[in-house]
């Protein structure tokens, strides 16, 4: 790996947060745990004097932030070791020492990540025997280096850093002193295994060593020689182009030669659905462009969106709906698993979609649509002061006061308004020309963000899809109504589609309410196993990459 590499997976530690309250809880005492098992025989001799405990805190100030955690954990096991035996360090002490060095070679961290001195004193050439004048030490740097550790690797930024970065999905909590007592207690077990990290993070994990061994190998911009070249044709960038899709593992067989054959054309459109390209199996200058990107790009990609998944929870398993920005893409799970995904349209620059998480609670058949206050201000009032009555005829509107009181037009002195002072709501009525469609999807949230149908299906077409003023336009609304209302057998496949082409708004209550994740990824692991990159659209990446990655 490149210095510049690991210069900046060095600093992406250098700004992790210490504040462990956050994954921990409160400073209170933990609950009383089971401790019959720390008094076995060969663990009699094996406990932690507590004035030394204190003494050792007092010493070491980087552990400042976990010093009544540390403290707590050993007074719930009356302060018997976690990480030596009357062997010498236990296999879990093992496991979480290679986990940490192991992170290098995932491209996570370096060893900056285990304190010199601990790792001086884990290095010396005498094994570490029962009564070491060092063991004490020994066992509280292991255990304080694990708050630490954790805290950094499996909490990441504090909840109000990720706020000033615009996601507003509730943290995850760690009950840290439990995962340590649980880890530290399993006979033959691998840290990985109990990570507290949404699986995505571990998939991600696993792809980043990958990216990290070909950024070892030679990766030249590649230069298109023509407009376009698809399968048949012959070219010198050809040979170029497979040799990067082959270090990619897009193409499975390194051939030399110049011929864009079936093989090529396959890799080609498995390399263009990972990236949210249009998929043709034609390389263009898009594909190209996707190509040269540096892979040092892509690893901070990767470093930054694993930062996202330590924000989030861990694999839910019930009902619940994501919708990932970037990938202009809505994803349904049925108990914890995908069920089925489809297309979606998301809000543009300057009118972003908001990442955050709300119950889903209502469906609403043949929707009204109430017309929000820069739409009214910019498009409804000037076309209402051109010719109000027109105007409401061809768009389907109407006006009506507060308590939905339909109001005449020629009633109304439009000159005399803006957007910000007109007293009414204007409304587009049920129909065809609605602009939320037949259907929308209602999880209360301060954003007034909610999925919706929509008139303009040509949009699910496109490769990037950020053209609505906020709001999630679902490809797919009449089967999101079908799966939400599955169980509910009066709802049948007929009633539904008699609501949605009605002429009167109906309200259906969801009898069990569906979480819905708006999430914010550029870097993920598909279902296939592969590993996909998105656009930056709202600039979220470089606002993150700028707290992770600035110097100091």
């Amino acid at each position: 790996m490149t210095i510049r590499i690991y210069t900046v997976l060095t600093l992406l530690f250098l700004v992790a947060t210490t504040a462990c309250v956050q994954q921990s809880g409160s400073r209170k005492r933990s609950k009383a745990r089971d401790t019959s098992h720390y008094t076995k025989q060969a663990y009699i001799d094996l406990t932690v004097d507590s004035n030394y405990a204190h003494k050792f805190l007092e010493s070491n100030p980087s552990y400042n932030a976990y010093n009544d955690y540390i403290l707590n954990f050993y007074r719930n096991r009356d302060f018997h070791y976690a990480w030596i035996n009357k062997d010498g360090l236990t296999e879990q002490a093992g496991n979480f020492i290679n986990m940490m060095k192991n992170d290098a070679a995932y491209g996570i961290g370096d060893s900056s990540l285990i304190p010199a001195v601990l790792d001086t004193l884990l290095t010396r050439e005498v094994p570490l025997k029962q009564g070491d004048s060092s063991a004490p030490r020994i066992e509280l740097l292991l255990t304080s280096q694990f708050f630490a550790y954790g805290n950094k690797v499996w909490g990441g930024l504090t909840t109000d850093t990720a706020k000033d970065l615009e996601w507003f999905i509730p943290r995850k909590k760690i009950d840290m002193a439990s995962l340590l007592d649980s880890m530290t207690r399993k006979p033959n077990n691998t840290f990985e295994e109990e990570e507290p990290v949404n699986r995505q993070y571990v998939l991600l994990k696993q792809k980043l060593k990958k990216l990290v061994a070909v950024s070892n190998q030679k990766w030249d911009s590649i230069k298109m020689t023509q407009k376009a070249l698809k399968r048949g044709d012959s070219a010198v960038v050809i040979a170029e182009v497979k040799a990067k899709l082959n270090a990619l593992g897009d193409l499975p067989v390194n051939d030399s030669t110049n011929t864009f054959d079936a093989a090529l054309d396959t890799a080609l459109r498995s390399f263009q659905d990972r990236m949210g390209l249009k998929v043709d199996g034609i390389l263009k200058q898009n594909v190209l462009d996707a190509l040269n990107v540096p892979m040092q790009q892509r690893i901070q990609k990767v470093l930054l969106n694993m930062e996202r998944l330590r924000w989030v929870p861990i694999d839910p398993t019930s009902d619940h709906i994501v919708v990932n920005i970037p990938q202009f893409k809505m994803m349904v799970y049925d108990s914890g698993r995908l069920d089925w995904s489809c297309n979606v349209v998301v809000g543009r620059p300057g009118t972003s979609t908001v990442v955050f998480t709300k119950d889903l609670r209502y469906i609403v058949f043949s929707p009204y649509w109430n017309v929000p206050p820069g739409i009214l201000s910019n498009e409804v009032l000037p076309g209402l002061k051109r010719g109000a009555g027109s105007y409401l005829a061809r768009q389907n509107m109407e006006i009506v006061n507060g308590s939905g009181k339909v109001v005449s037009p020629g009633s109304i002195n439009f000159s005399k308004y803006s957007g910000r002072n007109f007293p009414y709501i204007v409304r587009q009525k049920p129909g065809g020309k609605n602009s939320l469609g037949k259907v929308k999807f209602l999880f209360p949230n301060e954003y007034n963000i909610y999925l919706h149908d929509t008139p303009a299906r040509y949009l699910f077409g496109e490769d990037k899809r950020s053209f609505s003023h906020g709001c999630i336009r679902v490809q797919e609304p009449k089967r999101l109504a079908m799966w939400l209302l599955r169980d509910d057998s009066s709802w049948t496949e007929q009633k539904i589609d008699e609501a949605m082409n009605g002429n009167k708004e109906k309200y259906v209550t969801i009898k069990d309410k569906i979480p819905v994740y708006i999430v914010y990824f550029t870097a993920f692991v598909d279902e296939k196993g592969r590993l996909n990159f998105r656009d930056d659209v709202y600039g979220h990446d470089a606002k993150l990459a700028s707290t992770l990655f600035a110097r100091r």
